[in-house]
């Protein structure tokens, strides 16, 4: 599989890769032997980037990724985790319910500090039971997560000590880059005004349906060399599933309006002769600044489905044909500045 390069620095990832919110749990169980089952899938296709998180199951992703990885050359693939959540132990019927079934015996304290940062990374390692994180991202910081001023709040902790703690990790070699890894576009801006990024994982925002990222996101990363890594090219599914009665758009059901975009969307597709999610899994990958597409799953049946998306011819007229469907989100500019 083709690889690009994040950033500035000497990382390069597979243009494909794998996300590890569904091996965290999230909406449904899944066993061990699926977990690993489906990892390995990824890596026969030739996925060779892989990210998790603290949050995803408060700690059962990330145990999961370590446990498959150890066994695999270590110089043979990128690993990234995340900061901004702490896992404290917590009784059962204190583990708070955001999504995960059945997660692990944990509650969560967002923490952007320096200390935060540090300690998050110190458990990772721990959970992951790996000797090396490639890449650190800054979890869920902006208004979508927090709200307008408690954002105000995490911002300043990450800009006072937070930044600090990461450049002291990367100078020292611990991680080779570090970034954000948010669903919105302004915290990116807002934050990237301030500080250096290596990268930015970025859900739902740069997508056949939803380019929020064109206009000022994608120029700003250009000019400062700070790579793209594009979650939710589905956009929670209805890039994939079609316009169908119950398809999820945004973490949510889709409304009139997005199920009529992706009606059209479709058309486009037949006409062309291939299927919506081909040219949706493609599209992000036309822009230089994307270094890699993430895909999560935990069935593996849908992880080789989506693996043979990419060799689907699709007209590169087709693209502009999608332009006038697309949507945006509300802009939040201005939301966060102080």
């Amino acid at each position: 599989m083709k690889k690009r390069r994040i950033g500035e620095t000497a990382l390069e990832v597979t243009e494909f890769s794998f996300g590890g919110a569904s091996l965290g749990n999230l909406y449904q169980a899944v066993s061990e032997a699926d977990a690993a089952a489906v990892l390995d899938a990824a890596w026969t296709s030739g996925i060779r980037y892989f990210d998790t998180a603290p949050h995803y199951g408060f700690g059962l992703s990330e145990r999961r990724f370590g446990d498959y990885l150890r066994h695999k050359p270590r110089d043979q693939y990128v690993l990234s985790t995340k900061v901004g959540r702490l896992l404290t132990p917590a009784p059962a019927d204190q583990v708070p319910n955001l999504g995960f079934v059945d997660p692990l015996p944990f509650k969560l304290q967002y923490d952007y500090s320096y200390d935060g940062i540090m300690r998050s990374v110190d458990f990772s390692y721990a959970r992951l039971g790996l000797n090396r994180i490639d890449i650190l991202y800054v979890h869920d910081i902006g208004v979508y997560t927090h709200g307008v001023e408690t954002t105000k709040a995490h911002l300043r902790q990450f800009l006072d000590g937070g930044v600090k703690a990461l450049e002291e990790l990367k100078s020292a070699g611990v991680i080779s880059a570090y970034g954000l890894g948010v669903n919105e576009v302004e915290i990116c801006l807002e934050v990237m005004r301030r500080a250096p990024l290596d990268c930015i994982l970025l859900a739902g925002r740069y997508s056949l349906l939803d380019r929020s990222a064109e206009a000022e996101l994608i120029p700003l990363c250009r000019q400062k060399k700070t790579s793209l890594v594009i979650g939710g090219a589905f956009n929670s599914g209805i890039l994939a599933t079609g316009a169908k009665p119950g398809a999820n758009f945004d973490y949510g059901p889709a409304s009139p309006d997005i199920l009529a975009k992706v009606a059209a969307m479709e058309a486009i597709a037949s006409r062309g002769g291939y299927p919506l999610a081909a040219a949706a899994m493609q599209f992000p990958l036309h822009e230089p600044a994307v270094a890699t597409v993430l895909i999560g799953t935990a069935k593996t049946s849908s992880l080789l489905r989506n693996m043979e998306l990419p060799k689907a011819h699709v007209p590169e007229d087709d693209y502009e044909k999608y332009a006038p469907h697309t949507t945006v989100q509300p802009p939040l500019t201005g939301a966060v500045r102080e």
